[in-house]
């Protein structure tokens, strides 16, 4: 009975997890019982063979989410049920008032979970600190659990963030929005509709999966080629090698050292380790979405890409649109394009920018942003009105720079949100508000001339570098460094432009100059990117109770020790005492790097192997990875989120 009790009940310290044998096990039953659902013979009754396995998989995501998360199984059925019964009514309603009004509450209830249990402890503290209130967090949840369990059997005291509770809710409000715009039709069988967000491979860490892309899927008979059973194969081991033998290595051999006490180790240890934690959350997230590819296509359901090789991008933007590529599409389809996009701004835009602007004031102190960005945004306004009268005047299109100051202010409000969704700490708007200014930054540098970029960058060094000087602050020190080794390359290109501008270029030194741009692009936006996780991993893993006062400590060391005088001699001790931890940091970095094809090749030959060759292979693969695994297993750092 008690070894029922363990393998049917819930263990908060015992999830399933994709790195577990335990989870491996549960999928081997979990298949062979599906392998023999699908082997029945094609008859007149295929669509209740389809409903049958769409119901059979629906409860074993059931109970895959309750042995990860326990009766919050409970939220996940009560979304599934409220916006199901949403979408029917939008379906069936006569009028547009009726349709958006049943939009609108489907969005107030599933944001307001969202919101309950993910930002009360943020926007409780932020009330306490600006009125010099007392209030606490209230779990009313547990209350009412407790009034039909024994007394005291739940904590009122403390929430507790249900697991995934952000993809599964950003996929039914993309649901219900896309039945409400006419994109598809409701699913007339909650069972089916439960399926679609409940599907256990990609429940608790996304990719997030619009409606539109998964429940065509739902009534299709299954199929799975014997290549792409290879190919299914071959993601999940790249997944497992991810996880297990890069990210969790370096989190355990140097970033989580690093980051639970920065001053103990040195500037340029902390370095390492906040380029390693670009590394290992890259290898972290992008394992888990390999192995929830691998393991829906093996059930013969396709996920959409959710990474595209990120840190090979050459500009902010185009990072963010290869990097968690699920949540960037939600964003923009549902979150951009309604603000105006690149077409307008509107009340959406002002109100948001105006909430930003209390919220930073509030957690801060600084009430002048409230006035900066007030007379901006009024600035703003005047100018967006001169240009809708010209347009209705005259009947022009909308121009280049209206189509830059509105795409800059909405793209803007969607990384600070986009930031926000990722956490209750003001660590998090920080980092989603530098995403969005380096963003900004970017287009703004790219429509400059030389002769200006030269010009703004030279007096940008000269000002942090001064600044640098009669302040003596770290922080203002890396500024002044980063800016000198950005002025050092745009010199290098401008003078290349002088030069050549005038004349005729050879092809192949032409080629030299676009390749060593692009290099230069892709590491200074690699750079970028890694500082601003600083502020990311600095709010990671953290209680929500004590969230923003740790996250802020932390970084704030960090950028201490990083911008403060490096002892030299600690550099050759530190590459000697960790240099396996180094190897494995520029192994996958080189990895990463790789050309998209080469990848593609040693997919395809792993998928085209014969069958003894690959069971082979996959023994050995799994005899490497396990020789990594640490004697606590790593949670996916996305769990959390």
């Amino acid at each position: 009975m008690d070894f029922i009790r363990h393998i049917l009940g819930f263990n908060a310290d015992s999830p399933l997890l994709f790195t577990q044998f335990y989870f491996w096990a549960f999928f081997a039953l979990v298949y062979a019982l599906f392998a023999l659902l699908m082997s029945i013979q094609p008859s007149a009754f295929s669509h209740q063979k389809l409903h049958l396995r769409n119901v059979y998989l629906l409860f074993v995501s059931w109970f895959f989410y309750y042995k990860t998360s326990g009766l919050f199984l409970l939220i996940l059925a009560f979304v599934t049920l409220s916006d199901w019964l949403i979408a029917q009514r939008i379906q069936h309603s006569a009028f547009r008032n009726q349709k958006t009004a049943w939009l609108v509450l489907s969005v107030i209830i599933d944001l307001g979970l969202l919101a309950y249990f993910k930002y009360a402890y943020f926007f409780t503290n932020m009330v306490n600190d600006l009125f010099g209130t007392g209030f606490q967090v209230f779990d009313i949840f547990a209350y009412v659990g407790n009034g039909f369990a024994k007394a005291g059997r739940f904590s009122v005291d403390t929430i507790v963030l249900p697991v995934g509770i952000s993809f599964f809710i950003f996929q039914v409000i993309s649901y219900t929005a896309d039945v409400y715009r006419g994109r598809i039709q409701p699913v007339k069988n909650i069972l089916d509709f439960g399926f679609y967000v409940s599907f256990f491979p990609q429940l608790v860490a996304g990719p997030i999966v619009r409606a539109e892309e998964f429940i065509p899927q739902l009534y299709k008979p299954f199929r799975l080629s014997r290549r792409l059973f290879g190919v299914a194969v071959f993601w999940i081991l790249n997944g497992l090698a991810k996880k297990i033998i890069m990210s969790d290595y370096l989190a355990v051999n140097i970033i989580d050292r690093v980051f639970d006490n920065p001053l103990l180790f040195s500037g340029f240890e902390n370095l390492f380790a906040l380029f390693a934690y670009s590394l290992q959350v890259y290898a972290d997230f992008s394992g888990y979405t390999d192995i929830a590819i691998g393991v829906a296509m093996l059930m013969g359901f396709y996920l959409p890409m959710n990474f595209n090789s990120p840190y090979k991008s050459q500009s902010p933007q185009e990072f963010w649109r290869r990097w968690h590529m699920s949540l960037g599409r939600w964003l923009k389809t549902y979150l951009y394009i309604p603000l105006g996009g690149n077409r307008k701004i509107g009340f959406g835009t002002y109100f948001w920018l105006s909430l930003i602007a209390f919220v930073s004031a509030a957690l801060t102190g600084w009430w002048w942003i409230v006035l900066v960005i007030g007379s901006l945004l009024l600035v703003i306004g005047v100018i967006d009105y001169q240009w809708k009268k010209s347009i209705t005047n005259h009947q022009s299109p909308i121009t280049n720079r209206q189509k830059l100051l509105y795409s800059n202010l909405n793209s803007f409000i969607t990384q600070v949100l986009g930031g926000l969704w990722h956490g209750a700490s003001w660590n998090f708007i920080i980092w989603g508000g530098i995403n969005g200014i380096g963003m900004i930054v970017e287009k703004i540098w790219r429509k400059m001339n030389w002769h200006i970029r030269f010009a703004s960058m030279t007096l940008l060094t000269f000002g942090l570098c001064a600044t640098d000087y009669y302040t003596n602050l770290p922080a203002w020190r890396l500024f002044a460094v980063w800016a000198a080794i950005v002025w050092a390359g745009t010199a290098i290109r401008y003078v290349y432009w002088l030069i050549t501008m005038d004349k005729k270029v050879n092809h192949q030194l032409s080629v030299i100059n676009a390749k060593l741009g692009q290099a230069w692009a892709i590491i200074q936006t690699f750079t970028f990117i890694t500082f601003t996780r600083l502020f990311f991993r600095s709010s990671s893993n953290l209680d929500p109770a004590t969230a923003n006062e740790v996250a802020w400590a932390t970084a704030k060391n960090m950028v201490n020790q990083i911008g403060g005088a490096w002892n030299n001699a600690i550099i050759p001790e530190f590459l000697w005492e960790y240099r396996w931890v180094v190897a494995m940091f520029i192994a996958g970095m080189i990895i990463h790097w790789l050309p998209t094809n080469w990848k593609r090749r040693y997919r395809l030959w792993f998928s085209s192997m014969p069958l003894w060759l690959m069971v082979v292979a996959v023994c050995v693969a799994i005899v490497v990875i396990y020789q990594f695994v640490t004697a606590d297993m790593q949670p996916f750092i996305y769990f959390q989120f």
